[in-house]
């Protein structure tokens, strides 16, 4: 019997690693840029296929666990090999205590409002729970991955299609309601909306562990993103429409909240526990993620040898382990700042981190496919949607950014060090 992941799992994992927090709290965050904001989730949905292609690609050609890194190395050599796989690495843990605010936070209109010590115990628990369960193996991870879609569908199809009936069109108008330019505003939604898309690359990363990978991840790709596009897309413009803006910019569970419009009574409860466990489910994506992420850089040596060490289940122990300990720091010190804003603010240095990765991820493809006219195509729309992704984001977020590449630096000298004594 096979341990690895198939078809279903895959795409399952890659819908799952978008659609989470995404879906359930950017409907706030986008609250106060109306119409505009539904330009901005067409745009970026269009740059995620794009993505899609490139990743669907790379994997076609180069099956290895570890993700965007190995392609990154197989294009321009181990240096970039080494930045990329610690950006990713970092940011794939740096940015996942989002996703654990997102599951507690879904939680607070059936206990209410929390005191911040509690929200964080919380936290922490569903962060060890999860991290618990990819002990027990990737490709159990992986079922229950496939679980966590099937019990999205709730939540993901219930609300936006009885919400139909409660639409109100006047929540669109003024199509650009802030004081601001429309292309200003489109640049600052594009951040926000593209970090649903974030996770368009996350089956590259188990690869060793896929059945077929050759054939399955590129499927699992291209079939996840676009099913989640289209999630999105729809989800988002029937929330805007039931729950009135001003209400909308300050809810912390806009699924929950439309519900109670829709339906009354506790229904709202049920869409909040199924959001919740939604959310949940993006938690067990990204952390499964993050720890084949190190499990390859280890194997190829950009990491010390102990993060590629599995446990009897071969699920890389360590890898998992040290991720999940450096999220807690994280999860503390977002404690007393406003959901929104510290939500904003992670998305924006995180989808620009994960900008980095994807510019070398599309070079690698159009460097190793230039010679077809279609790759080129796909290449070339993709690296345009990338940089204007990057120029919205702004000098400060590309500089922050630009700092976490740069902490892989003592590491990389050191691991430098150590090959030029061995060669000597």
């Amino acid at each position: 019997m096979t341990k690895k992941m198939g078809f279903w799992a895959v795409t399952s994992l890659v819908a799952g690693s978008q659609i989470g927090t995404g879906i359930f709290l950017l409907p706030a965050s986008m609250a106060a840029f109306g119409g505009v904001g539904l330009t901005s989730w067409l745009i970026t949905a269009t740059g995620a296929m794009l993505l899609a292609f490139v990743f669907a690609g790379l994997s076609a050609h180069i099956p290895k666990t570890g993700g965007p890194h190995t392609f990154i190395e197989t294009a321009f050599g181990r240096t970039f090999g080494f930045f990329s796989a610690w950006t990713y690495w970092v940011i794939s843990w740096l940015s996942t205590p989002m996703v654990v605010i997102s599951v507690v936070s879904y939680l607070s209109p059936l206990f209410g409002d929390l005191s911040p010590i509690t929200n964080f115990i919380l936290e922490v628990l569903c962060l060890f729970f999860i991290t618990g369960l990819n002990l027990m193996g990737v490709r159990s991870a992986g079922r229950i991955e496939f679980v966590f879609t099937v019990l999205k569908l709730l939540p993901l199809v219930l609300v936006p299609a009885a919400g139909l009936y409660y639409f109100n069109y006047e929540h669109f108008v003024p199509f650009n309601p802030t004081n601001e330019s429309t292309v200003s505003v489109l640049n600052a939604a594009a951040l926000l909306t593209l970090w649903g898309f974030i996770g368009v690359e996350s089956a590259t990363t188990p690869a060793d562990s896929v059945e077929n990978p050759r054939k399955t991840i590129p499927r699992a790709i291209i079939t996840g993103t676009l099913l989640v596009a289209v999630v999105y897309i729809v989800s988002s413009i029937v929330i805007m429409g039931v729950v009135p803006p001003e209400s909308l910019a300050q809810s912390k569970a806009p699924f929950a909240d439309a519900a109670a419009i829709i339906f009354g009574g506790n229904w709202y409860l049920v869409i909040s526990l199924a959001a919740s466990i939604v959310c949940l489910g993006t938690l067990n994506a990204w952390v499964l993620t993050s720890g084949q992420i190190a499990l390859g850089a280890s194997s190829d040596g950009h990491l010390p040898k102990f993060f590629s060490t599995t446990n009897s289940r071969g699920a890389p122990k360590w890898a998992l382990l040290i991720s999940a300990l450096g999220m807690v720091p994280v999860l503390l010190v977002t404690l007393n700042k406003d959901l929104i804003s510290q939500v904003n603010f992670i998305i924006d240095v995180s989808v620009t981190a994960f900008l980095f990765v994807y510019v070398l991820s599309v070079l690698s493809y159009i460097k190793l496919f230039w010679n077809s006219h279609v790759s080129k195509a796909i290449g070339i729309g993709a690296l345009t949607f990338c940089g204007w992704a990057l120029y919205s984001s702004g000098l400060m977020m590309v500089g922050l950014a630009g700092l976490i590449t740069l902490t892989g630096l003592p590491i990389y000298l050191w691991k430098k060090r150590s090959q030029l004594v061995e060669a000597t």
